[in-house]
């Protein structure tokens, strides 16, 4: 022990000597001190303080960290990085709470006057500083639940200045937040608030953002904070109060959509939000919400107002599929027909519309007889074929589906006796003249035998 506390020794000596070779009336060297005998002991106690931290001599490394922050505190961010190592020892050597408590103080006032001298350095500056320290707050004194918060607040507030918010630190804070809820600290309006204040930050994230994505997502669901009751509760009194700000009602809506509300104050608020922002977007969701109630009436409304306000041709491919779709539920074979052939014309290598336009076409044959009704099953089978391999490739949980009625298809054409009787050679050309797919070719085939 002894031959190392000499070696201590004299690698500080080497120190002394180099500096005592520097001429300190430099003014390179006036951030160190006012005189040059001031700046000359300020540079060894910098030295000194990082020998004797990584030496863990804590004692004398605290009174040249002492030193430093009184007689020099911008000269060098070294006196920080090392006094946080000196307290957060000190912090794991700590013997009662209280001893621990005033050194975890010391490690938050040395981020703030680090703030206050180096707070405009490019890349360690407040924004990078503000961060660390809400960090280091949640690591020693995550109890104190409202000093959490305003730590992670303002280290986000710095990190939206200068448009850098990183993901990670907002679902750090609110997970912590959502924690508080569950605890009966916060109520569930700073919960959603905070929500819809900070959703923005995932948008257009990288993959390795992906987690902290998650991670908010999760924290907000399981938090039980946007219930649909509470929901309902917290926007009824607030839109019964401000009953023409759109703002408040955009939230509401944004809220109980995400939530999947079906009650009658969703409908209500969000029919309100429609009439102030007749969006695509906005109609969908509302179309969406009377389907999941089996209002398939008001739900083929929206999506009708969907298509008017949607210019993107990939979207109104989408709209017409879903309007088919609907259609179908209720029974409006002739514009689901229409919608499908219309997502067609958009699109001709789409999925949904040969598979439910098959099914559309067998069901508009039963008006027809004899050949007319069985022929319309030859069109029906030509559109399952079509419609397979986009659907292994668009939506495979539609295959089985799909060849289950190309088989019951193909076992309904026409017999050859049938075929023979109509003079219709096999594989010849004919052109259905019944139903929906009345003026549709396709080639005449015998059933099996």
């Amino acid at each position: 022990m002894k031959a190392f506390r000499f070696l201590l020794v004299a690698a500080m000596a080497v120190v002394a000597t180099s500096v005592v070779a520097q001429d300190f009336n430099d003014p390179k060297y006036a951030k160190w001190g006012e005189t040059a005998e001031q700046r000359k002991e300020n540079i060894l106690a910098s030295s000194y303080l990082k020998e004797e931290v990584a030496n863990r001599h804590f004692n004398s490394a605290a009174r040249y960290l002492q030193q430093l922050l009184a007689q020099c505190p911008a000269a060098s961010e070294n006196i920080y990085v090392n006094g946080v190592k000196l307290y957060k020892d000190k912090v794991n050597r700590a013997e009662t709470l209280a001893e621990k408590k005033m050194y975890v103080d010391s490690i938050l006032y040395l981020y703030d006057v680090r703030i206050e001298n180096f707070g405009n350095h490019p890349k360690r500056g407040r924004v990078y500083l503000l961060e660390r320290k809400a960090r280091e707050y949640l690591t020693y004194k995550a109890d104190d639940r409202e000093g959490v918060a305003e730590a992670f607040e303002a280290a986000i507030a710095a990190q939206a200045e200068v448009n850098a918010v990183d993901p990670e630190v907002v679902a750090i804070y609110f997970k912590n937040l959502c924690d508080d809820y569950q605890n009966d600290i916060v109520d569930a309006m700073t919960v959603v608030n905070a929500y819809d204040t900070h959703a923005k930050y995932f948008e257009n994230i990288t993959p390795e953002q992906a987690a902290a994505k998650e991670q908010f997502e999760q924290s907000f669901g399981l938090s039980g904070a946007a219930s649909c009751e509470n929901l309902e509760t917290i926007f009824s009194k607030k839109i019964a109060e401000n009953p023409e700000d759109a703002s408040i009602v955009a939230k509401a809506f944004k809220l109980l959509a995400r939530a999947e509300c079906s009650s009658d104050f969703f409908f209500t608020v969000g029919e309100k939000h429609y009439a102030n922002e007749r969006s695509s977007e906005v109609a969908m969701m509302l179309a969406q919400g009377f389907q999941n109630k089996k209002n398939f009436t008001k739900a083929n409304e929206y999506l009708r107002e969907a298509l008017q306000a949607e210019t993107n041709p990939v979207e109104r491919e989408k709209l017409f599929v879903r309007m088919g779709i609907l259609d179908m539920s209720m029974n409006n074979f002739a514009e689901a027909v229409n919608a499908f052939r219309e997502a067609q014309a958009i699109n001709p290598e789409n999925a949904h519309a040969p598979f439910f336009l098959a099914q559309c076409y067998v069901n508009g044959a039963k008006g027809c007889s004899g050949l007319q009704k069985d022929a319309v099953y030859w069109v029906a089978y030509d559109l399952i074929q079509k419609a397979l391999p986009l659907l292994e490739a668009n939506d495979p949980a539609r295959v089985d589906a799909a060849k289950q009625l190309a088989s019951a298809y193909r076992a309904a054409f026409p017999t050859a006796e049938e075929c023979f009787f109509n003079e219709l050679a096999e594989n010849s050309s004919y052109t259905v003249n019944c139903g929906f797919a009345q003026g549709v070719s396709t080639r005449v085939r015998f059933r099996a035998q």
